[in-house]
Formats: structure tokens, C-alpha cells, sequence
């Protein structure tokens, strides 16, 4: 099955959201190519908000180009098999923590949001993954800063994106 293929299939199965799930599904109906950076019409990313739920803390990474807080994530790559394995992709690539584990139930949220031309828009397909037990994070070159933030504090920091991210995980775990 190919990546397209997946994607559409995890946005058919994927409840809530039903009018943002629709765009997105219009959007890969309409560009076979929808799934790269490549795509100038917008294309699809996959993300990972990594989580260590027993010490109720999330971890964040300050993006080097936008200057936020966010949840790891990223383009999708051609070795990627399916949109959970590259969001778990990019959650390890930029957390540096091996072993992380899906949370059950496929993506947590959609969040389309704009990003500079040539391209125009991030269609995020968003994630959780549980960090194991005594994880230790490495900064990686896309980031200037990682940190753990207690779920309490993350709306201080991040933005309404990040914090509806967390508060749907939450309700799922």
C-alpha cells in the first residue's frame, strides 16, 4: 500500500473533526502528489506529541525556524510505510529517544495552518506517542531548545494548536 493510499484510509477511519478530515481527503483526491513537500498546493505532515503520561509531562521542542514550542513532526518521507511511522519517525529523529509507542487509536487531531510560499499549507496529521520509562531527549539541528513541560504549564509556552493536541491525548489515555 502506498503512502497516499494509507493516509487516505487512516482520514476515512478517523472520527471527529468531520469538515477539517473532509479537506483533507478533497485534498489528496485532487493532488496525487499530496503527500510531499513538493506539492504546491499544500501537502500532508505527520507529528508525534510526545508524552511521559506517569510523570504527567509532555515534551516540546522549541522550532528553530518558527521560534515555538510545537510537538515533533515533520514531512513525510518516501521509506515512510504509513503516517504513524513517519510521525513516530520524526518524533525520535527530533526527540532522540528510541522506542517510543503509539497511543492506541490512531491520529489525536487534525490542523491545517498556513506556511510561507512556495508551499501553502501543513495539512498535520497529529499523533501521540508514549516516551518509555526513563527516556533521555537529544537536541537535534531542527531545534534550539527541547524541554519537558508539565501538563499544567504547556498552554504558558506553546501555542492553542499544541494545547488542543494535548488536551485530546489526555482524553484518550
Amino acid at each position: 500500500m502506498s503512502l497516499h493510499d494509507d493516509a487516505v484510509l487512516v482520514l476515512k477511519r478517523y472520527e471527529g473533526q468531520e469538515a477539517l478530515r473532509q479537506v483533507y481527503l478533497e485534498h489528496l483526491e485532487a493532488h496525487p502528489d499530496g503527500m510531499w513537500k513538493a506539492c504546491g498546493a499544500g501537502h500532508l505532515t505527520a507529528s508525534a506529541l510526545v508524552i511521559d503520561p506517569d510523570r504527567g509531562r509532555v515534551l516540546l521542542t522549541l522550532h528553530r525556524k518558527l521560534r515555538m514550542w510545537l510537538q515533533m513532526g515533520g514531512h513525510c518521507e518516501p521509506q515512510d510505510v504509513s503516517l504513524e511511522a513517519a510521525a513516530l519517525r520524526e518524533a525520535a529523529e527530533e526527540s532522540g529517544i528510541a522506542g517510543l509507542a503509539p497511543l492506541p487509536g490512531g491520529p489525536v487531531r487534525l490542523d491545517r495552518h498556513p506556511i510561507p510560499a512556495p508551499c501553502h499549507w501543513h495539512l498535520d496529521v497529529q499523533y501521540a506517542a508514549v516516551a518509555p520509562a526513563g527516556a533521555t531527549q537529544t537536541i537535534s539541528d531542527e531545534s534550539l531548545d527541547l524541554r519537558w513541560f508539565p501538563y499544567a504549564e504547556v498552554a504558558d509556552v506553546a501555542d492553542e494548536s499544541v494545547v488542543r493536541l494535548l488536551e485530546a491525548t489526555r482524553a484518550r489515555l
